[in-house]
C-alpha cells in the first residue's frame, strides 16, 4: 500500500493531471490533494499553491485515512481525471472536474464507493496573495460505504449538489463530442486525442490563447534557479500551433488563436513582443515570489522578463501561420494584410541582427541560426502572399531579403568541419536542438542533405540515451532533455520517409508520458522524472505533429 508518494512534503510532476474549464486550470495529486489552481484564469494568483510551498501552501487534499493505492485516468477522451483508492477496507473513485457550462469557476469532487466501506479525509486550506493571506479552511472525515456518496463543490456561489452533478456529465459529454471531432486516424490516436484535449486546457476561452503551461517556476532541474513563469502565449509557438490544429480539423480554435495574436501585437507594430498575456496585454514584468519553490528550487518567479526581448523568429511564425490559415479561408482581409507586410518589413530592414533566440537566453544575443531560418520563413510567406495579392505590395524586396538570409544561413551558418547546421557562426562548431524545427518551419524539406547531417550530428552531439536530447551542449549540468526536441526529430523523420524510424522512436517518446498521458516540459535522463512547468503545450503540439508527419511525409 501507498503510504508516502511524497518527497519533503512535495510530489513527483509527473504525478500530477490537469484538469480545467477553458479559463484556468488545477493540478491533481496521485494522492487526491489538488495543490495548483489560480482564480478566476490562468495568470491571476493562485488559490492552491502547495506545489511550490510544501508545508504552507493552499490544497484540497482528498484521499483514504488508512494506507492506500491509487490509479488514476482521464474518462474516455474527456478531461473528467477519476482516480480510485484501493485499501485494506474497499475502494472508492474520486472524479474531479472543472465544469463547462458554469457563469462561474466551479471545481468538483465527487467522492463514490466500489466496495467496502473507505474512511476518507478531507481538508480545503485556500491561499490568496501569493502565500501571504490564507483564507476560511475546513477539514474532516467521512465514511462512504453501499448507498452513500459526497460531493465537494468550490465555488464562489456553490450550486445544489443535483444541479452540480447533472452538470458534471454534461461537462463529460462536451469534451467527448470535442476530442470525437480530431481528425486523425492513425497508430498513435490515443496520444494524439490525449495532446489535443491537454491543449484545449490550455486554451483561453475568451480571447483564444494558448498558454504554455498554467504553472509557473517548476524547475526544469531539482534545485535549480531556472524557474520560469509559462502562463502566457508565446507567438513562437503559432506554427506548430496552427499547423495541429488545421491537420486535426479543430479550424475554429485555430482561426481564434491567429485573430488573438494580431490583436495582442497590433499595439506594438512593427516590433512586436515574444509573449503575452491571455488578455492581450504585453505586461511581462518579472518578480520574485517569497515562496519556498518545488522542492527547494528558487527563486519562485512571476512574469516573464523574456517579454522585453528581441525573439526574431517569432515574425516567421506570424507570416506562415497566416499563409496555412488563408490556405484554409481564402481570404486574410485588409487590416491583417497591411499588418503583416508591416512585419515583414521590419524583418528586411532587422534579419540581419543578433537576437535572444527560441531559448530566450539572458546572457548575450547571438546570430543564431534559427532564428534567420525564420527570417527567411517570413520574408519567403510574406513574398507569397504579395504575389497572391493578399499583402499590399510587390514583395520583390521580401524575395531579395529572403535570398540574402538564405545565402548567410547556407555560408555563415554551415560548418565544413562539423558537417552541420551550427547554433551560431560565434559560438563555433555547437549544434542546437532547435535546428530539428527547420523542415516543420518550412525553410529546408527534411530529406536535404545538408539537414540529415544536422540531424544526425544532434543526435550525436547532443543525445541523452534512447530518443531523448537536450537542447544544446552542456545543458546536461542544469536541465533535462527537453522533449519537444526529440518529438521534432521523430516528426523530421516521418517527412524524410523514414516512417518506420520514426515510429520506433515515437514508440520509446510515448513511454515517458505520466499514468495519465502528459509530459513536463524536460525529463530527467536517469531517472526518468518529469521536470519544468506542466502540462506544456509545447511538447503535446510537437506531439500530434510528429504522429501526422509518421503517415503523411512531405
Amino acid at each position: 500500500m501507498t503510504t508516502g508518494l511524497r518527497i519533503d512534503g512535495y510530489l513527483p510532476i509527473g504525478d500530477y493531471a490537469a484538469i480545467g474549464d477553458g479559463h484556468t486550470a488545477a493540478l491533481g495529486g496521485r494522492d487526491g490533494s489538488i495543490d495548483w489552481l489560480c482564480l478566476p484564469r490562468f495568470d491571476a494568483e493562485p488559490v492552491f499553491d502547495r506545489i511550490l510551498d510544501a508545508e504552507h501552501g493552499g490544497r484540497f487534499e482528498l484521499q483514504p485515512v488508512e494506507p492506500f493505492e491509487a490509479v488514476r485516468r482521464y474518462r474516455e477522451h474527456t478531461n473528467v481525471l477519476e482516480t480510485t483508492f484501493t485499501t485494506v477496507s474497499g475502494s472508492v473513485r474520486v472524479t474531479d472536474a472543472m465544469l463547462l457550462d458554469a457563469d462561474q469557476r466551479e471545481l468538483i469532487r465527487v467522492v463514490e464507493p466500489r466496495n467496502g466501506r473507505v474512511q476518507m479525509r478531507w481538508r480545503f486550506q485556500p491561499r490568496f496573495e501569493v502565500g501571504l493571506r490564507s483564507w476560511d479552511a475546513g477539514d474532516g472525515e467521512l465514511e462512504l460505504g453501499p448507498g452513500t456518496r459526497a460531493t465537494f463543490v468550490v465555488a464562489e456561489a456553490p450550486p445544489t449538489r443535483e444541479d452540480a452533478e447533472r452538470r458534471l456529465e454534461r461537462t463529460s459529454a462536451s469534451w467527448m463530442d470535442w476530442a470525437a471531432r480530431a481528425q486523425y486516424e492513425g497508430r498513435w490516436r490515443e496520444q494524439v486525442v490525449r495532446s489535443a484535449l491537454a491543449l484545449k486546457l490550455l486554451t483561453y476561452t475568451p480571447t483564444g490563447a494558448i498558454v504554455a503551461a498554467p504553472t509557473t517556476s517548476l524547475p526544469e532541474w531539482i534545485g535549480g534557479d531556472r524557474n520560469w513563469d509559462y502562463r502566457f502565449s508565446w507567438l513562437r509557438d503559432g506554427i506548430y500551433t496552427m499547423r495541429a490544429l488545421l491537420l486535426l480539423g479543430y479550424r475554429d480554435e485555430a482561426q481564434a488563436f491567429f485573430d488573438w495574436q494580431l490583436e495582442a501585437i497590433r499595439p506594438d507594430l512593427p516590433e512586436v513582443k515574444p509573449l503575452y498575456r491571455i488578455d492581450g496585454r504585453s505586461d511581462g514584468s518579472e518578480q520574485e515570489a517569497s515562496l519556498p519553490g518545488y522542492r527547494d528550487s528558487r527563486p519562485v518567479r512571476v512574469g516573464n522578463a523574456a517579454t522585453s526581448q528581441l525573439q526574431l523568429d517569432v515574425y516567421g511564425h506570424l507570416l506562415e501561420s497566416a499563409s496555412r490559415l488563408r490556405g484554409e479561408t481564402g481570404s486574410l482581409g485588409p487590416e491583417v494584410g497591411r499588418d503583416l507586410a508591416a512585419l515583414a518589413d521590419f524583418v528586411a530592414d532587422s534579419w540581419r541582427q543578433p537576437d535572444a533566440g527560441i531559448w530566450e537566453v539572458r546572457d548575450g544575443l547571438s546570430d543564431f541560426v534559427q532564428s534567420k531560418a525564420m527570417c527567411w520563413t517570413a520574408l519567403d510567406r510574406a513574398a507569397e502572399l504579395a504575389e497572391a495579392g493578399a499583402l499590399p505590395g510587390s514583395g520583390a524586396r521580401w524575395r531579395e531579403e529572403a535570398e540574402a538570409v538564405r545565402a548567410w544561413i547556407e555560408s555563415e551558418g554551415w560548418s565544413e568541419e562539423l558537417g552541420s547546421y551550427v547554433r551560431a557562426p560565434e559560438l563555433g562548431d555547437q549544434v542546437d536542438g532547435s535546428l530539428l524545427s527547420l523542415p516543420l518551419c518550412a525553410y529546408s524539406r527534411a530529406s536535404d542533405p545538408r539537414f540529415l547531417a544536422t540531424a544526425e550530428t544532434i543526435r550525436r552531439e547532443l543525445g541523452a540515451g534512447g530518443p531523448l536530447l537536450y537542447r544544446t551542449r552542456g545543458a546536461a549540468e542544469i536541465e533535462g532533455a527537453f522533449l519537444a526536441c526529440s518529438f521534432w526529430l521523430v516528426d523530421a523523420l516521418g517527412r524524410a520517409g523514414r516512417a518506420e524510424e520514426g515510429h520506433e522512436l515515437m514508440g520509446e517518446l510515448v513511454e515517458h508520458a505520466n499514468d495519465v498521458g502528459l509530459y513536463a516540459e524536460m525529463i530527467d535522463p536517469e531517472s526518468g522524472e518529469h521536470l519544468g512547468n506542466f502540462p506544456q503545450g509545447l511538447v503535446h503540439l510537437a506531439l500530434v505533429n510528429a504522429a501526422v508527419s509518421l503517415e503523411e511525409p512531405d
